[in-house]
Parts: structure tokens; sequence; C-alpha cells
């Protein structure tokens, strides 16, 4: 079982969405770049399989690797919500 499917009961639809969000952000941008999945892995030096996951919007994936994924091509994320006390 992928590791993303056995966390998911545990987060919420909305941030299930924005998770999916992200990944379909990141396959946006690499494609529009020209670039494959294994490309795209290569530069960050992760499995293709890391980079499929992050594109379907998995839940268990690394922060790091989906932020740099993101950033590989231009992208960011912000956080919105009440302030932090």
């Amino acid at each position: 079982m992928a590791q993303g499917k056995r966390i998911s009961t545990d987060i919420d639809d909305s941030a299930l969405a924005a998770i999916k969000a992200l990944g379909a952000a990141a396959r946006q941008a690499r494609t529009a770049a020209g670039e494959g999945q294994a490309l795209a892995a290569g530069r960050l030096g992760v499995h293709v399989q890391t980079i499929a996951r992050i594109e379907a919007g998995e839940p268990g994936v690394a922060i790091g690797h989906v932020m740099g994924l993101l950033a590989l091509y231009g992208l960011s994320a912000r956080l919105e919500g009440p302030a932090v006390a």
C-alpha cells in the first residue's frame, strides 16, 4: 500500500483538495516547460515515482520534495488562514 493512502483518512477534504491542487499545478508547470517526469526527478534528485505521487496529489509525499518540485518550475505555495498566536 502506498504511504499516502495510509494517512489520507486522517486529513480533511479541504486539505486533500489543496494537496491535489499543488500536484496539478506542479504537473502543469512541468509539462509547460516541456519536461518529462524522469527529467524532473533527476533534477530534484528523487525517483520518478515520487514525481508521479506528487502530481497525483498523494498526501504521503515529503513536503520537501513537493516544495522542491514547485520551486524547480518557479512556483511557490502560500499559507493562508488564521494568524498563529
